[in-house]
């Protein structure tokens, strides 16, 4: 109960009254229950615990005083629905298709040098999905918020891959609306399940309270559960509550942050876990059940600041990539604990999967990290991870780019990491111990390392049968100089 005792000493009961319940069967299910939180475009510092001196994350920074945080965790891309994707299948990318968000081919047709890869937007329905692996293992599976990889009227939303329950989740990588109606008067669609409301509601309150609806249910059977539960918050557009907003116009700037609007999204998305987690201690099922926080992918930028990384959301560096993670599995994980092993959005599939006690029965690309959840990374086999992005991706406005990310593959092997650029056949080479900002490119300093990097590199492309973009776009502009 010490969440629960935590989170109302925060002031935050009257969002949520204490539900008075006695533990469940599931407390005593030898399968553990799980709840998988994944925010929005949440920067790699965004976090009181990551070293935000403007955010204030109490809720989020005492799960992970109580969990094990991963200090080399990443996202599977560098955007939202491929990430999603490969999340959901437990493959890279070129196994599903799904490399970035919308067309592959944004921004200046005459600016991009090589035609890019034809994108797949929706998760084909013939995978076996972690939804539907882990209700086959007798789980009761709920999506709540974003989906961003198709729709249940096609057979490729939440409904049609697994979960029992869907709420709000569609096609749709951004919300119709952040405040009740959530709907889309240009496409004349809501989000599912959100139909009904109350005026002034904000959406991130709106979707903890469908998760919260969802645990109570469950908790009065006999199966386990696994909620995922996908917040929209903190993407874009940026829109908060009037009260949360005046709060931090109110303070102080910090160091790398100081958007209001953003800072006070950050504060519903924060109180959204505590009451996840407050939840769980009143029905009596937290210690049977596994609480993972992440993000898609890293922060957007120059809606937030990555420092110390370099990028942001879309690009091929530590800041469009590397994410927060926190895991809490009692009894297992060690309260206040640290790995430092890189791990992948793709793991989480066999993880789950493992501990529900399934096999697994596609090809995947992720490993089975549960064994470091409880410490042991000596038995951890080191590996190899691996990115590709056969696509363009436009700049952000301000920046003065024309893109943001043109197509690139990378490696990362132990401490290197290298970026292979297709349109300008460049290579970086980062030690990210010694440079985790990346700044300082040593290729030509280690050309046999980058040798055997590239090798790696050209090896796994060939076997996950990766689209290549080398033919040349016959609409690019050359520029003479």
């Amino acid at each position: 109960m010490m969440f629960r005792n935590f989170y109302l000493a925060a002031g935050a009961f009257s969002l949520f009254p204490f539900v008075n319940a006695q533990a469940s069967d599931l407390s005593r299910n030898q399968k553990p229950n799980i709840v998988f939180i994944m925010a929005d475009d949440l920067g790699w510092n965004d976090l009181g615990y990551t070293g935000s001196d403007y955010h204030e994350t109490p809720c989020i920074d005492y799960l992970a005083s109580e969990g094990m945080i991963f200090t080399n965790a990443y996202s599977a891309a560098a955007n939202s629905a491929p990430s999603r994707a490969c999340f959901m299948s437990g493959m890279y990318t070129p196994r599903h298709g799904v490399f970035t968000v919308g067309s592959s081919a944004r921004g200046n047709k005459k600016k991009r040098k090589l035609i890019p890869v034809e994108n797949t937007e929706d998760l084909r329905a013939d995978f076996i999905t972690l939804g539907e692996a882990l209700k086959a293992q007798g789980y009761t599976c709920g999506h709540i918020g974003k989906w961003h990889l198709g729709d249940d009227s096609d057979g490729t939303g939440p409904l049609s891959q697994g979960f029992d329950l869907n709420i709000a989740g569609c096609r749709a990588g951004t919300p119709y609306s952040y405040f009740y109606p959530y709907c889309s008067k240009k496409k004349g669609a809501c989000h599912p399940g959100l139909e009904q409301g109350k005026e002034g509601e904000y959406l991130t309150d709106r979707l903890t309270d469908e998760a919260v609806k969802f645990l109570i249910d469950s908790s009065k059977g006999s199966r386990p559960f696994f909620l995922y539960m996908a917040h929209h918050a903190v993407h874009v557009p940026l829109k908060a509550p009037a009260n949360l907003t005046e709060k931090y116009l109110g303070k102080q700037r910090g160091k790398y942050h100081h958007n209001p609007v953003y800072a006070a999204m950050m504060e519903s998305l924060d109180s959204s876990v505590g009451r996840i987690c407050h939840t769980l201690d009143s029905l009596g099922v937290a210690d049977n059940t596994i609480i993972i926080f992440t993000s898609d992918n890293g922060g957007s930028e120059p809606v937030t600041d990555n420092f110390i990384l370099r990028g942001g959301k879309g690009m091929p560096y530590e800041g469009g990539i590397r994410v927060p993670l926190i895991v809490k599995w009692p009894g297992h994980t060690k309260a206040g604990s640290k790995c430092d092993v890189a791990v992948n959005g793709i793991d989480f599939y066999p993880t789950l999967v493992g501990m529900a006690g399934g096999k697994v029965e596609q090809t995947l690309d992720g490993e089975d990290i549960s064994c470091l959840f409880e410490g042991d990374d000596k038995n951890f086999k080191s590996r190899d991870l691996f990115w590709h992005f056969p696509a363009y991706l436009e700049a952000n406005r301000k920046s003065g780019m024309n893109f943001r990310a043109t197509p690139y593959s990378i490696v990362r092997s132990g401490e290197w990491k290298l970026i292979y650029f297709y349109e300008t056949s460049e290579v970086e080479l980062y030690n990210l111990e010694k440079d985790v900002m990346e700044t300082q490119n040593v290729a030509e300093k280690y050309p046999r390392l980058a040798n055997e990097l590239g090798k790696k590199l050209k090896r796994w492309i060939a076997d996950t049968d990766a689209f290549v973009p080398i033919e040349k776009n016959p609409d690019y502009e050359v520029i003479e100089k």
